[in-house]
């Protein structure tokens, strides 16, 4: 008896690790989802310098939803970075921090040849990249 109590266990521990390896693999895997913007004034063709959106609770409400679905499994939830990636909630402020966020978002990040962060543009429309830009802001450390 005793020994299949130790071989259940080994097989209970064997299928964890067989699973969370295929959780870790697929973690890097996911492609980024669209944000419905319904209620945010269009923004046009040509892209912003700065948040048009910035103080709008519509954006921001539409932002925290766009986050969770793009951003969060990196960079963490509410805006907290586990380690993964870097803690937006140190971003410059206000429009200091505008220019750099909207060129990262649309044109992701690649170091070394490794994909770190993937580019949104083309997905994510301009008005998705500002809201989320909004919830982001509503979480900065003071």
């Amino acid at each position: 008896m005793e020994f299949l109590r130790g071989l259940a266990t080994s097989l209970t521990l064997c299928l964890g690790l067989v699973l969370g390896a295929a959780a870790a693999a697929a973690h890097g895997d996911v492609s980024p989802q669209p944000v419905n913007t319904e209620g945010l004034d269009a923004l046009g063709e040509d892209w912003r310098e700065s948040n048009p959106y910035r103080d709008n609770h519509k954006a921001l409400e539409i932002g925290e939803s766009g986050y969770a679905q793009n951003c969060a499994r990196c960079h963490g939830l509410q805006v907290i970075s586990g380690g993964l990636s870097p803690d937006l909630r140190y971003l410059e402020k206000g429009d200091e921090g505008d220019e750099w966020f909207i060129e990262r978002v649309r044109n992701g990040a690649t170091i070394n040849g490794i994909t770190r962060m993937p580019a949104f543009e083309g997905t994510l429309s301009q008005e998705a990249m500002w809201a989320i830009r909004t919830y982001v802001e509503s979480k900065y450390e003071e």
